[in-house]
């Protein structure tokens, strides 16, 4: 029997961090990132934003399960807490991100002011403004608005989630007290208010509609008002709409769809936000109209929503130094932009590096395999796709080429629900073959299988990669595609396919990893050799890159390896519930996080060294979601140029000084230090450099200096080539494109 004493149970809780609590961790990281006086203003804003958006979606789905599980016995298998000690632990740090915030928020505004943008508040105007203000308000936005006084004939109205209302005590002739709130007029008014005069000087609509309640409530004396915004759950478990998926048609699943989101819209509140002085009075009548503790109100000093920041960045355009320099995907190295893809793939495999490299030779391999007359079908897995999605596109084409398309589309990709619904009907009715998940089972792999039949045989042109298809993100975010002719992947990329087309699961394969049946097992079985060669007193190695960690099976593994003499790199974005580097435990661990200009999606895999080493990108993190209640795909990379440039990256970002972070044996993360080095900006230097050194090989960056000189390619696009050379693009007809925008009822 094992000694128990080697378990981390029996004395390793300490390595463990909660899942909740240590996402809050990463969001303070982001925060960080708004306060750091090395990044330009309005990068800092944006920062902001993200950090009130990441919390946003937080409360939405991961504090609505919690409040869904308070009645039930279950406990976090790394740390025992309760979903009741987790949810008290949430909220007591939630108070203290949100009080950093108003002190980093002020800051941010008084600099904006200083750069000539002033956000201002309504009763700091003078007179003069204050009578300007009034006449906007009665005439542009009074007619508006849609108050409502509580009482027996009227209720309580419904709070939309993330709306601003602006909440008004009222009292009567009387002496009677009562509650007036008024929607601020979210999608309907402008947030930012201009006021007259030199300058870009504005007031926010929410706090107009606050100071002229009066005019609002003429019979009643306004005894108070106070600005609120309500965050509701999101917690839907879209499988109930799958769950009987294998009876329903294509349009019947779709609607069910519909109705959960419509469902999800009206869910219960989870967190109250409010700007000005809450009585005590409001507070009770409050929580109690929405079932809400007050430990779920939080006072704000700042404005309850930092989306206008992007508005006011716009208006700051004009001062690039308050910006990121520019920076735009360089070509591949690796791809000849005058050579047919499918030609290039197969003399060996190919590998993009977003958003350092251009998407642009996955969008032509798409495109030309549309047109080639020897393609048979194209296979593709979608998650998430942009609003106007080339890659869609190039399928409608290559379906009205004749060419069988079978697209999976995960219409229960969270928050991307009504946009895949509508492709999916887009891609339908272009004749393609849609299908969708398992039941129960989220398909995340990214995915791509080209078939094509070559001198009577049967060729494969395989694509997968760590992030979405998606031409908007690629841009945001950093990830890997590989490209490869290999048979083997293809083959098993094929059987992927069929099994999904069938509703079950692949069991077994030799070169990819695929989840939930045989990626996780296929993962600890490298660990485990690896612990094998250590106990044997050989170097041994793990390394990954990931967005979470939170697989006990796996962190357990990791802190087994460790024990052993394993030497272990972990960079994780995100949630990390194991602590590196506590003695006799984790020593042989290291955990680092990077944020940055760009969000680091990509996962990695590392297993050993020399002759042993493994090396695979995956779409899939260490998270149980990942590896038991998904379908996840990892592949080899074989090439021995692209594994070494894989490498060097993953090494690369542990050198990060300008955003790394390292977690401490107390699980904090602290700034890393060393010579200044940022990974990012070092990798689109290297992008700019292997492009330029391609297209113009006699001219050299000018020496010292720190940033390439730019090609002239523009955005996302290859540079111009001679007609006859060119691949053929892709040719979507206007009435098309504009049914394609019709179908999908967006606008970019």
């Amino acid at each position: 029997m094992k000694d128990r004493s080697d378990s981390p149970a029996a004395g390793g809780n300490h390595c463990y961090v909660n899942r909740e609590l240590s996402w809050l961790q990463f969001n303070k990281r982001v925060l960080e990132e708004a306060e750091d006086p090395a990044n330009p203003l309005c990068e800092r804003m944006n920062f902001a934003s993200i950090f009130q958006s990441n919390l946003d979606e937080f409360y939405m789905v991961r504090v609505g399960m919690l409040m869904d599980t308070l009645h039930l016995t279950a406990v976090d298998d790394k740390t025992g807490m309760t979903s009741s000690e987790q949810t008290a632990a949430v909220l007591d740090r939630t108070r203290e991100l949100l009080a950093d915030r108003d002190r980093i928020g002020r800051e941010l505004l008084e600099e904006l002011a200083g750069q000539g943008v002033d956000i201002c508040r309504f009763a700091s105007l003078p007179d003069k403004t204050q009578s300007f203000l009034e006449k906007h308000f009665t005439s542009n936005v009074l007619p508006l608005l849609s108050p409502q006084i509580i009482g027996r004939k009227q209720p309580f109205p419904f709070l939309r989630n993330k709306a601003i209302y602006a909440v008004a005590i009222l009292k009567s002739k009387n002496g009677s007290e009562r509650m007036g709130i008024v929607p601020c007029g979210e999608g309907v008014l402008r947030r930012l208010v201009p006021l007259p005069g030199d300058g870009q000087r504005f007031v926010l609509v929410e706090d107009l509609i606050a100071s002229f309640l009066p005019k609002i409530f003429t019979h009643y004396k306004v005894d108070g008002t106070v600005l609120v915004r309500l965050t509701r759950s999101a917690d839907i478990h879209m499988d109930e709409a799958s769950s009987e998926m294998s009876d329903m048609l294509a349009e019947e699943y779709r609607k069910s769809m519909e109705k959960l989101i419509r469902r999800r819209k009206r869910l219960q509140p989870v967190k109250l936000e409010y700007q000005g002085k809450l009585s005590d009075t409001v507070r009770d009548s409050l929580c109690s109209c929405l079932g809400l503790s007050r430990k779920h109100l939080f006072a704000s000093s700042i404005p309850l929503d930092l989306s206008f920041m992007g508005a006011v960045r716009d208006i700051l355009r004009d001062k690039p130094e308050l910006f990121y320099p520019r920076r735009v995907p360089q070509n591949s190295p690796n791809v000849d932009p005058l050579r047919p893809m499918t030609e290039q793939i197969r003399e060996r495999d190919r590998m993009l590096s977003y958003p350092y490299e251009s998407v642009r030779p996955l969008l032509r391999l798409l495109q030309e395999a549309g047109q080639d007359p020897e393609v048979v079908s194209i296979k593709m897995t979608l998650y998430r796709v942009a609003h106007n999605s080339k890659i869609v596109e190039a399928l409608v084409d290559a379906a009205e080429n004749g060419k069988e398309v079978v697209a999976l589309v995960e219409l229960r990709a969270r928050f991307d629900e009504e946009n895949n619904i509508g492709w999916s009907r887009v891609l339908e009715q272009a004749g393609c073959r849609v299908i969708y998940g398992l039941d129960g089972l989220k398909v995340h792999s990214k995915l791509l299988l080209i078939t094509r039949m070559h001198n009577d045989q049967v060729e494969y042109m395989t694509q997968v990669g760590t992030g979405n298809y998606n031409e908007d993100t690629v841009r945001l975010y950093t990830d890997y595609a590989l490209m490869t002719a290999s048979p083997e992947i293809g083959a098993e990329a094929a059987q992927v396919f069929n099994c999904l087309s069938m509703g079950e699961v692949v069991e077994d394969s030799r070169h990819l990893m695929v989840a939930p049946a045989c990626l996780r097992t296929k993962v600890l079985a490298f660990m485990e050799r690896e612990i094998e060669q250590a106990r044997q007193g050989r170097a041994a190695y793990l390394g990954f890159k990931l967005n979470g960690l939170t697989d006990k099976l796996i962190i357990d593994k990791l802190i087994e390896a460790s024990r052993a003499g394993v030497k272990v790199d972990l960079m994780i974005r995100g949630i990390c519930c194991l602590i590196g580097g506590v003695p006799g435990w984790t020593e042989n661990i290291r955990v680092h996080s990077i944020v940055g200009r760009y969000l680091e999606h990509a996962r990695i895999y590392l297993f050993g060294l020399g002759e042993r080493r493994q090396v695979y990108i995956s779409s899939a993190d260490f998270m149980t979601r990942n590896t038991t209640r998904r379908v996840e795909v990892a592949v080899p990379i074989y090439d021995p140029a692209l594994r070494t440039h894989l490498e060097q990256m993953f090494q690369d970002q542990f050198r990060d000084t300008a955003k790394g972070r390292v977690q401490q044996p107390d699980g904090q993360y602290l700034r890393a230090e060393g010579e200044l080095f940022n990974a990012q900006e070092h990798f689109c230097d290297q992008a700019y450099d292997r492009s330029w050194a391609v297209s113009a090989p006699a001219k050299r960056r000018p020496a010292g200096s720190k940033t390439a000189v730019k090609p002239s390619s523009p955005k996302l696009e290859a540079p111009k080539q001679a007609v006859s050379k060119s691949p053929p693009a892709i040719t979507v007809r206007k009435s098309r494109r504009g049914l394609l925008g019709r179908m999908i009822g967006r606008k970019k």
